[in-house]
């Protein structure tokens, strides 16, 4: 890796509590792969925007409702 970059990961284990570089990158990498699935969930949505009015007999709402519900749950978000 650069040095620059080592630097900054440094700085950021002090300020952030991590023991080690492989911990912060670790933490990194499982961080970088939700937001890949959250942002893949989020496209395959998009692409039923429009879709569900002609497809289905649940309003709108319920629709929504159901999607928010299953995106909770499938990445593990507590909103109580």
């Amino acid at each position: 890796m650069e040095n620059n970059l080592l630097k900054e990961i440094d700085s950021k284990i002090k300020s952030n509590r991590y023991s080690t570089r492989t911990e912060f990158i670790r933490d990194a990498i499982r961080d970088k792969l939700s937001q890949l699935e959250k942002d893949e969930a989020i496209r395959n949505l998009e692409k039923l925007k429009g879709s569900i009015k002609r497809k289905s007999k649940i309003s709108y709402e319920k629709a929504r409702e159901l999607a928010f519900k299953e995106l909770t749950k499938r990445f593990d978000i507590n909103l109580k």
